[in-house]
């Protein structure tokens, strides 16, 4: 250590209390990197690895690793550490190294983390970005999210054994990017496995140390208020935990205004449907199942919002369905305002097309981020407001006519920024030129001696001249003396007395006086001094702003909710939506109901609608049968999401629709290995159905994909049998299910198990050949269609061949009977039904706009209700 310069003791000294972070340490314009941070850096970011020791005597192995990026362009070099998972512990100068004595004071100004980025660079403008803080003990369970680009904080705490699984189905709702948990979660390797590896969280063990109760509470009334500590519950001191934790490392890591994060929301249990990590992955809320890609998932549907914070808004909404009747009608009714007033509704949306992101602007202006092309962003968005606010008053919804009152036109914010800045601001605010002519009349001096140097020196020369009366007088500039007067050896004797000579030439003498000393360090000076003074007014003008802060996220939160109803809208009109009917009911009623993801990716081929009821009582569990491929799984899944739109407030895919609120939505769609946890496809399967069947209720709905396949038939269709006997018991479940089936023999349960109805997918035989209607028919399947379905997938007309024997083989010696056996009816015939539903059913139907497939579709649907 002795034999270091003071510079790299003072490294040492600052990299050992940022153990765990790359340290950006500022030297001079650039960032430099040393030892295993310079290593690290290298590797990752592909920069060229040197060393500050030029010691010849050294080998190459002994010297000090070291690279360096320019500092004014480290957010992009940040952001790529980040994605990787790295934390960077920013070093700067502390104080100006021109007046600074001996060694530069430095220190950290911030640490950035994956949690705690709110540089643009590093951000999805449509997604938030969430620190997570998890306190969990042996009796409860605390989890807060904030996403400290907006100030967005969320809490909320469980109890009883339950505890860790509904933390995990929380995390689902957020997606944290980075985690601080206590010890008693740090242990629990479901929760630690479900952060790195389904969620590639970063997660900082905070210990104990970060959560205790006294500083929590401190914290949260320091940051919220009284109001938000008072709002957390009392009975459950695991949520202020949770929240404390995430507050100290914010403060150990920010080292400035965290001011905006000012609004807590404080949630409990059952305010929103809770959905697992399963159930989000099968219904592909935000991503597809199989690329992970926006494209394709039912976000992609709703999304065409027009604002960053629009975007974000929305996405929450399908990520936290609502569960009150009345906040879903609210909403709804807002949509089905827009919906209404085609031409208000697109005059809105161009309103607030090109709008800033006001949320993540003000977060950079209250955290000292901010430049000035940021404010100047910040006053274009504010010019846009008049007009969305004109728009909006038009409608007399209740929630609409809400939101306009909240919306604040911040005129006096707009033009305080609109005196200040000019119109195009340069990147940085360090070299100045962004404050407006005539904001600061000491800067339009300074700049007047900057751009006029040339003048005022001509103008002095030409005072001298004439004081003295000398014609050969000069003003001269030069690097050893800078400005002076030059005379002629012929004129020297004219020379006032206060001329003070520095220089004697060939052809004459040069002098300096005071005033042109004076103006020489004036000129000289100037630029540095109007660059200093325009930071100088920029931070005065931010600390305005950020004064102003609640009012901006109040306009904010509106304009993000109006842009995320409009979307919703939108969709509605350029889809056919229709408005649901929800309420508290049991019954689950659709009227040719479509998947709203397939019919927009369907290209060659309408989409076939299909209706459904599902009722507290009768028709609770209905058996879907049909082949592989036919469709039975894209309709299960669609009547889940037209569930789930409901109840986010939107308008959903179908002719009309009754929707009783669900509590929770399950799926068992589809199963995987999970060899690393030493688990089998068909463990998985029973471990997922097992969790549903614990954590369902009588409000949940069930969405269920042959279960019982990955073992041998008995077993599977007895576990079958048994889980459908379970869910439609009322004394045991009685939840809603959709349960799709190649067993047939369960079809049986329609006559035997209450509230159980037989459904299959309509198929048109030709020959050996199948085409599939995707129209879902009263009744079970009349046979199974392995083999055809088999040859559509391409196996060779000799295996195919080969399997209609075998099966024809195996018929005949077990005597095995594939036809399903039906309940004898009594056939009606057409003039006997006179008003009944097959008259009912001609009369509705429209034949000249019937497509081949409809009309197929009618003739199979006829023929089953004759049987």
């Amino acid at each position: 250590m002795a034999e270091l310069t003071p510079m790299m003791k003072q490294y040492l000294k600052i990299k050992e209390e940022n153990p765990d972070s790359i340290l950006f340490f500022r030297l001079g314009d650039f960032y430099e990197m040393f030892d295993s941070d310079a290593r690290t850096a290298s590797r990752e970011l592909d920069l060229t690895l040197t060393s500050r020791d030029k010691d010849p005597n050294k080998a190459p192995e002994e010297r000090v690793p070291m690279c360096g990026i320019p500092y004014h362009s480290s957010d992009a070099y940040i952001a790529r550490l980040i994605a990787k998972g790295y934390k960077v512990a920013i070093c700067e100068q502390m104080e100006d190294p021109a007046t600074a004595k001996g060694l530069v004071e430095r220190g950290i100004i911030r640490v950035v983390t994956p949690g705690t980025v709110i540089d643009s660079a590093c951000l999805d403008e449509k997604s938030g970005n969430f620190l997570c803080g998890i306190y969990l003990d042996s009796q409860n369970a605390g989890v807060a999210f904030c996403d400290m680009s907006t100030g967005e904080t969320h809490v909320t705490s469980f109890s009883g054994k339950d505890r860790l699984e509904h933390v995990v189905n929380e995390l689902g709702r957020f997606s944290p990017a980075e985690a601080v948990v206590n010890d008693g979660a740090a242990v629990e390797e479901r929760l630690t496995e479900v952060l790195k590896e389904k969620f590639h969280c970063r997660m900082e063990n905070g210990g104990e140390g970060r959560f205790f109760p006294r500083e929590a509470e401190q914290n949260i009334r320091a940051q919220f208020g009284d109001a938000g500590w008072e709002s957390l519950p009392a009975g459950n001191p695991a949520a202020g935990m949770a929240l404390g934790g995430l507050l100290k490392y914010l403060y150990e890591t920010q080292k400035t205004d965290l001011s905006h994060i000012n609004h807590l929301d404080y949630y409990e249990q059952g305010r929103f449907m809770e959905l697992d990590l399963t159930a989000r992955r099968n219904l592909e809320l935000t991503e597809t199942l199989r690329n992970q890609e926006r494209r394709g998932s039912l976000l992609w549907v709703l999304d065409k919002t027009k604002t960053s914070m629009g975007g974000r808004c929305l996405k929450s909404w399908l990520e936290r369905p609502l569960l009150s009747v009345i906040a879903i009608n609210k909403r709804n009714s807002a949509v089905a305002a827009l919906v209404g007033d085609t031409i208000r509704r697109e005059e809105l949306a161009a309103a607030m097309s090109g709008l800033g992101d006001l949320e993540r602007l003000i977060g950079r202006i209250t955290y000292g981020t901010a430049g000035g092309r940021d404010l100047a962003a910040l006053r274009s968005a504010i010019e846009k407001l008049p007009d969305i606010a004109s728009q909006l008053s038009a409608f007399s919804d209740r929630r609409l006519k809400e939101l306009t009152d909240q919306l604040d036109l911040l005129q006096d914010v707009g033009e305080l920024i609109s005196s200040a800045i000019c119109d195009e601001p340069p990147f940085s605010v360090r070299e100045g030129g962004f404050i407006k002519a005539g904001y600061d009349a000491e800067v339009d001096r300074l700049r007047s001696v900057m751009d006029g140097g040339k003048g005022l020196i001509a103008n002095i020369e030409a005072q001298e001249k004439e004081k003295t009366g000398i014609r050969t007088l000069k003003v001269g500039f030069n690097k050893v003396f800078g400005y002076y007067i030059e005379v002629s050896k012929s004129m020297t004797d004219k020379v006032p007395d206060h001329y003070v000579r520095k220089q004697t030439t060939v052809n004459g003498e040069r002098y300096i006086t005071q005033e042109l000393k004076d103006l020489e360090h004036e000129i000289l000076t100037a630029s540095e001094r109007a660059v200093a003074l325009e930071y100088q007014l920029f931070t005065a003008l931010r600390e305005k702003i950020v004064a102003q802060a609640p009012r901006i996220q109040r306009t904010a939160a509106a304009v993000a909710e109006i842009d995320a109803l409009g979307s919703l809208a939108n969709v509605a009109v350029r889809d056919g939506y229709c408005r649901p009917d929800v309420d508290e009911s049991s019954v689950i009623e659709i009227t040719a109901g479509r998947h709203p993801v397939v019919e927009r990716v369907l290209k060659d081929s309408l989409f076939v609608p299909n209706d459904t009821f599902m009722g507290e009582k009768e028709q609770r569990v209905a058996i879907i049968t049909g082949p592989n491929m036919a469709g039975k799984s894209t309709y299960m899944r669609q009547v889940a999401l037209i569930v789930l739109l409901a109840q986010i407030g939107s308008f959903v895919p179908a002719a009309a629709a009754h929707i009783g609120v669900v509590d929770r939505i399950f799926t068992r769609i589809g199963a995987s290995d999970d060899l690393a946890a030493g688990q089998s496809t068909f463990m998985v399967e029973m471990t997922e159905v097992a969790d549903i069947l614990r954590h369902a209720t009588k409000k949940s709905l069930l969405i269920l994909d042959e279960i019982g396949r990955g073992t041998s038939t008995f077993d599977g269709m007895s576990i079958a049998r048994a889980v459908v006997e379970h869910c439609a018991d009322p004394k045991k479940l009685g939840a809603k299910t959709l349960f799709a089936t190649h067993y047939h023999e369960l079809t049986e349960l329609e006559d035997t198990l209450p509230g159980t109805v037989n459904y299959n997918i309509a198929v048109k035989t030709r020959g050996e050949d199948i085409i599939f209607l995707r129209k879902i028919v009263p009744g079970g399947a009349d046979r199974s269609y392995g083999i055809e379905v088999a040859k559509l997938a391409g196996l060779p007309d000799k295996v195919v061949a080969r399997a209609r024997t075998v099966l024809e083989q195996l018929e005949s010696e077990n005597g095995v009977q594939y036809v399903q056996p039906r309940r004898e009816k009594e056939q009606v015939s057409l003039d006997a039904v006179q008003e009944g539903e097959v008259l009912d059913a001609l009369r509705r139907c429209q034949p000249d706009t019937l497509t081949p497939i409809e009309a197929m579709g009618l003739l199979y649907e006829l023929k089953q209700k004759l049987k």
